[in-house]
């Protein structure tokens, strides 16, 4: 019996998401019990990246932001990659789902740029972070109180800097998940 046993993840993802950051804690939450969505722009498979640069493997999208509420959801993780977090943060359902998680007190992940998501959703003022180097100022800018740790826990916010954090970040998650 997993800690997680019962708990639905939604992870907010599209093209150009990096693909550690999503397969790692994917693995972590259903190895704890949760069943997962990957939730993106549009049902179409989404098409992940290694480095920001090699194209990797293809992922099949379970539901869309504009289908996704929190109401359906016990958690969310949002991964990495530069061209994943800059396409997310400019979709309207993107922000919108994500306030409503966050408004709703459910626990959320986020690795490496996916703060920026947080940023452009005005979700970061008066909270203490930690994400990739050049989103410090970000976030700063948004309110925020960026930090070079490699795992944050900010009431229901965990973030993490890069891939080298993935095993104190989904350790975090997974307990912060089981909590809530």
């Amino acid at each position: 019996m997993g800690v997680l046993d019962g708990k639905r993840v939604a992870i907010l993802a599209t093209d150009g998401v990096e693909e550690v950051e999503l397969t790692r804690p994917r693995s972590a939450v259903e190895d704890a019990g949760a069943t997962t969505d990957l939730v993106s722009l549009s049902t179409d498979s989404i098409r992940s990246m290694n480095s920001d640069i090699e194209p990797s493997a293809t992922y099949p999208v379970d539901r869309t932001a504009a289908d996704a509420a929190a109401v359906d959801y016990d958690a969310l993780i949002l991964p990495g990659g530069t061209v994943n977090a800059d396409r997310l943060r400019l979709d309207a359902d993107v922000l919108r789902f994500v306030t409503d998680m966050v408004n709703a007190g459910k626990p959320v992940g986020a690795i490496c740029h996916a703060p920026w998501t947080l940023v452009e959703a005005d979700l970061v003022k008066g909270r203490t972070l930690t994400s990739f180097p050049s989103l410090r100022t970000d976030i700063r800018n948004a309110g925020g109180n960026p930090v070079d740790d490699e795992v944050v826990v900010d009431g229901r916010l965990v973030t993490s800097r890069n891939p080298d954090d993935l095993p104190a970040f989904c350790a975090a998650i997974v307990k912060e998940f089981a909590a809530g």
